[in-house]
């Protein structure tokens, strides 16, 4: 009885064409996008239960929110509010799935690209990029439980497929432009990657159910080809930072420790 851990964004969901309208409380949309969002979620815990997994806890990992309690599946626990990495999950979980993740700072042809917010032009540990995809799998590799299904923009689900090799990656929605854009300031990032193409809500529905089926079955049967984020202690975390505004500059901020991936990113704040 395979138990999962499931992370929660709303920016990589199908039918999200925007950041302002569609992800903040004060957006026109905004209770659209989380409708979006948790029917995502509850297509891809009826594929994790068609696979054979019995056990979920989904953790909102959206900042303003992007789960409505009251459309969630009834199988699931939902995890939110002011919880330090790793958003309370330990040992016990089986597997991590994600759905509605974006691809990282800097990602060509993504969609509302950025990693934690716009102001981050990278994010590193010891030298490898990581988004927030990244960040959840190198606490996956601390606590042995691996990433088994990527569910977002077709951008994320390459970056998961790459890190962390076996991963079922599913994309919903492909984004239009290319990047290169370390030069802009965050707002203007935050306003440079609104071109994609979404499949319908119902398609990416089916696509994500059909996924999360088929990453449980894997887990099942092939467990050790779900493969972990190489990376060895000590570690470094360095963070570059965009110019708020034209003319000042950038900057870096790092962290260090020496035994775990946990307390370094949580030594930030």
């Amino acid at each position: 009885m395979k138990k999962i851990f499931i992370m929660t964004d709303m920016e990589g969901c199908a039918g999200i064409l925007n950041h302002d309208d569609w992800v903040t409380p004060e957006g026109r949309w905004y209770e659209k996008g989380m409708k979006i969002l948790t029917e995502e979620v509850n297509a891809v815990i009826d594929g994790l239960i068609a696979g054979g997994a019995a056990e979920f806890l989904v953790a909102d990992g959206h900042g303003a929110g992007g789960i409505d309690p009251l459309l969630l599946h009834p199988r699931a626990l939902l995890l939110r509010g002011n919880v330090p990495y790793p958003f309370h999950m330990d040992s016990s979980f089986d597997g991590i799935a994600f759905v509605g993740g974006h691809a990282k700072a800097g990602t060509p042809f993504s969609h509302i690209t950025h990693t934690e917010w716009f102001d981050r032009i990278d994010i590193s540990v010891n030298g490898l990029s990581v988004g927030e995809y990244g960040e959840m799998a190198l606490f996956g590799l601390e606590l042995g439980v691996p990433c088994i299904f990527a569910g977002g923009e077709e951008a994320f689900a390459r970056e998961a497929e790459a890190l962390t090799p076996g991963v079922v990656g599913v994309g919903v929605k492909r984004g239009l432009k290319e990047d290169g854009l370390d030069h802009l300031t965050t707002g203007e990032y935050r306003a440079a990657k609104l071109d994609a193409i979404h499949c319908s809500h119902f398609e990416a529905c089916r696509r994500l159910r059909e996924g999360a089926a088929l990453a449980v079955r894997k887990l099942l049967d092939s467990p050790a080809s779900f493969r972990h984020p190489a990376v060895n202690p000590p570690y470094r975390l360095e963070v570059r930072y965009r110019a708020e505004k034209k003319g000042e500059p950038q900057r870096t901020a790092c962290h260090t420790h020496e035994s775990s991936l946990i307390k370094l990113f949580n030594s930030q704040w």
